[in-house]
């Protein structure tokens, strides 16, 4: 296991997660200014994997986390569930279209403003009360929890899948090693 550090501070979940969306966010901003299908294609594919594995290690470990800590936790969670959902069924939209449809860029432009209401949310409030309201090694243990889910986490969208930490924690290692292997297979980019 790595140990990401900041500063030679280990980083914690609130570190990591923040750099996740700030990898995302550049993602979906180079698929803006290319203008080749098959790299924009790879691209979003990339996107996908990393919004998917980063989704499913907040479910697993934050969301948990947040119902425990935060004043308003439940709904919170619940709240950010139904934006994982709709950022689900607009990458699966993105896996479905051909790179060079016009609509493929009008679906990525979607995901972008789903991904940046859901990024404020989390970090304007969220994320602040997190540190507020969990001590720092706690913190950085989820942190290493959420590193550790995002390596077996699927990184394909499965719209049917619920949003549970149950889920994720029996069934979701087993899709994420199917999603793995089609990905190989395949010769999809998801890195």
């Amino acid at each position: 296991m790595t140990e990401n550090t900041i500063d030679g501070q280990q980083s914690d979940a609130v570190d990591i997660l923040t750099a996740d969306h700030r990898a995302m966010l550049e993602l979906l901003g180079q698929i803006e200014s290319t203008a080749d299908a098959d790299e924009r294609r790879d691209l979003a594919d990339t996107v996908i994997a990393e919004v998917m594995r980063h989704a499913v290690a907040e479910e697993m470990f934050v969301y948990p986390a947040m119902e425990k800590h935060l004043p308003n936790g439940a709904e919170e969670v619940e709240h950010d569930k139904k934006e994982h959902d709709e950022l689900v069924q607009v990458m699966k939209r993105i896996e479905d279209i051909n790179a060079s449809d016009p609509e493929f860029m009008d679906c990525v432009r979607e995901m972008e403003s789903q991904l940046r209401h859901h990024i404020d949310d989390e970090e304007s409030d969220q994320f602040p009360q997190l540190r507020a309201s969990i001590p720092a090694d706690e913190l950085v243990e989820i942190g290493q929890k959420v590193e550790n889910a995002k390596k077996i986490a699927p990184t394909r969208p499965h719209p049917n899948a619920p949003h549970s930490e149950l889920f994720h924690k029996t069934i979701g290692p087993g899709v994420g090693m199917v999603d793995r292997l089609r990905d190989k297979l395949t010769g999809r980019k998801t890195d």
